[in-house]
């Protein structure tokens, strides 16, 4: 063995100790390749973890980070899949439309690098409008539907209290501290609203996401939302024309 590579091994880093307590929240992020699995647990002992990895890669080859949550496998953040940027006033409730919140233009690299320094894009992703978001999940994913999402809210104890358990544990993102422990690893994020009259609005305090199921009219779909002042998962439904979040979960 060469002495560079003597060198490299002896300041090689072996192990490192957490500080753990009982009933603490352990996030483990397991890489294989580009593949990111986020596991997350409250071990009471020593424990083997078993890591599943699912590719969840963009068609611009951005690779996400995924959860398994009971029996569902989602993406453990928002979706940032931007083939175009729309300005702000522009809206359809039948035609694909992408915003990035805080940029009024049609440049996808502009918007991506004029919201950088609040990292805006980075960390929230793209507001989709309800038939951009239909066709934005990669390859072998999709848009949850109504029943998913019930079926993930019902895994964690129901509406009242899953809210929480999505939540990024922090108020890095979120307005207010509402005992969030991201117990799921979901790491749910307020990206706020592009409004169907043009404009956006909440960041920092409201978090949407679509489902692919319409609502009692052609122009409206059901959706799920988290605010930054309680713990609840509200159901509800909104028009197409609205841009909001996406997360998408494993087919």
């Amino acid at each position: 063995m060469g002495s560079e590579y003597q060198n490299l091994a002896k300041s090689a880093v072996v192990g490192k100790t957490l500080k753990y307590g009982q009933g603490d929240i352990l996030h483990c992020s397991a890489f294989s390749g580009k593949n990111n699995t986020i596991i997350a647990d409250s071990p009471k002992a020593t424990k083997v973890y078993s890591v599943e990895f699912y590719e969840c890669i963009d068609p611009n080859k951005k690779s996400y980070k995924v959860v398994k949550i009971g029996n569902q496998v989602w993406m453990a953040e928002n979706l940032a899949y931007l083939p175009a940027v729309s300005a702000m006033a522009t809206s359809s409730s039948t035609e694909p439309h992408y915003y990035v919140y805080g940029y009024n233009g049609t440049d996808i690299d502009a918007a991506k690098a004029t919201t950088k320094a609040t990292n805006i894009y980075t960390n929230y992703g793209v507001l989709y409008n309800w038939p951009a978001a239909m066709t934005a999940c990669p390859s072998g994913w999709h848009l949850p539907s109504d029943a998913e999402w019930t079926t993930l809210v019902d895994y964690l104890g129901g509406k009242v209290n899953a809210g929480n358990k999505l939540k990024e544990a922090a108020t890095t993102h979120w307005s207010e501290d509402t005992g969030a422990t991201n117990e799921s690893g979901f790491t749910a994020l307020p990206g706020g609203v592009r409004v169907s009259g043009g404009g956006f609005g909440q960041n920092g305090h409201y978090g949407y996401w679509w489902s692919s199921t319409e609502h009692t009219t052609s122009d409206e779909a059901r959706l799920r939302y988290l605010v930054y002042s309680d713990s609840t998962v509200h159901r509800d439904h909104g028009v197409k024309r609205n841009g909001i979040s996406v997360r998408c979960v494993k087919d």
